[in-house]
């Protein structure tokens, strides 16, 4: 028998002050069987850098045709193409052809920056990819804050991410 996505709620209020973006959405997200709560929380995160009416949820893990989030116009056309993780070259390439603009998180120390090291001269000719490395302290910091029911706020502010619930909150350093 297959295991079952785990199913977390999470409340999240944005304060972006670089975009003027200020709301607060409820999401549901399923974590994957393999997928860690510091690539789900790295998931949330780059939802509230992104925050829009059309920014939604990929497929997950199983699904290789489908970003993590993406966001289409009215068309079906797609804008913005995000992945979390460290995907392989063809994947980043086919995603630069299909999208207006692909942001890639990547985290997790010496393992994101072999691999960005490695993909970087393959990777320069493309105009429409922005990848975005985080600390490892901070990506493990935000882990700590995941549960089944999550209330979060995320400040935006000249660059900087705060990620905070009741009682703690983390400094998203980005490098």
């Amino acid at each position: 028998m297959a295991l079952k996505a785990t199913i977390f709620k999470a409340s999240v209020q944005i304060a972006d002050t670089d975009r003027h973006y200020y709301q607060t959405h409820a999401l549901t997200l399923a974590r994957h069987p393999s997928e860690t709560d510091e690539r789900m929380m790295v998931r949330l995160l780059a939802f509230a850098l992104h925050a829009h009416d059309a920014l939604t949820f990929g497929k997950g893990l199983s699904t290789d045709d489908e970003p993590d989030l993406w966001r289409k116009d009215l068309t079906g056309a797609i804008e913005l193409w995000i992945d979390v993780g460290q995907p392989d070259e063809k994947r980043l390439r086919r995603a630069c052809g299909r999208a207006a603009d692909v942001v890639v998180y990547c985290y997790g120390g010496p393992a994101a920056a072999k691999w960005r090291q490695q993909l970087q001269p393959a990777l320069e000719r493309t105009r429409n990819l922005a990848i975005r490395r985080i600390a490892p302290a901070a990506s493990q910091a935000m882990a700590r804050l995941a549960q089944r029911s999550m209330d979060l706020s995320y400040t935006v502010q000249e660059g900087q991410v705060w990620v905070a619930n009741a009682s703690e909150s983390v400094l998203i350093a980005f490098e």
